[in-house]
């Protein structure tokens, strides 16, 4: 894309989990000389993609305590929120949830109540597909695709009671098919798909500014 001179670029900033540090250099990519691309930040959390340090948000009370520190540092004309993979995880023993849905609304109304307050316009992105049979396979904890349906209800609610956009990512996700699985895991997706996550942000965006 060729950029007159003077154009007066877009700034993006990611408060995402790990997925979003995995389609974050696509998106980044993608929509280079139009948005300046920023996330939350920390490369620690390349090390162990289910702890959330670093740029890994992890779950509504982190993404509170992180916005009620630093939101007003941030500067953005979208700022992309996601969380919810962190919640909505189970204890493989009792099935407790880390955060149950009503705290997660609860923490989600601070969010935007935060945001709000600056002048940062928030775009929610959905919480995206779990393979819950993969997932039980290799991690020590559960996470089931019926509790991301649920989570990604409930912020949708919120979303539209405060007039917030929406990229729905699970269902993009949902209907890739490349031939092969589309994660090793249960929850974290392979190469190619975080490209295309990345490109279908990234078009929206384009749409949307």
């Amino acid at each position: 894309m060729i950029i007159q001179e003077g154009f007066d670029l877009k700034k993006i900033f990611v408060l995402g989990d790990s997925i979003s540090i995995h389609y974050g250099p696509y998106l980044k990519q993608y929509t280079e000389g139009v948005f300046m691309y920023d996330r939350k930040r920390g490369d620690e959390a390349l090390e162990d993609l289910d702890k959330p340090v670093g740029g890994n948000g992890g779950d509504s009370r982190r993404i509170v305590e992180y916005l009620s520190q630093y939101i007003h540092m941030v500067d953005a004309d979208v700022l992309l929120l996601n969380c919810g993979l962190h919640d909505l995880r189970r204890d493989r023993e009792t099935q407790k949830q880390h955060i149950n849905i009503p705290e997660y609304e609860e923490n989600l109304y601070k969010s935007i109540e935060l945001i709000n307050k600056t002048k940062n316009k928030p775009v929610w992105v959905s919480t995206t597909p779990v393979d819950g049979k993969l997932h039980t396979e290799k991690k020590p904890f559960d996470r089931f695709n019926d509790d991301v349906i649920m989570f990604n209800k409930s912020a949708e609610k919120i979303m539209k009671e405060n007039n917030i956009d929406i990229i729905d990512l699970y269902t993009f996700t949902s209907k890739i098919n490349i031939g092969e699985p589309l994660s090793k895991d249960g929850v974290h997706f392979i190469e190619q798909v975080r490209a295309l996550q990345g490109a279908f942000i990234a078009g929206w965006l384009y749409r949307y500014l």
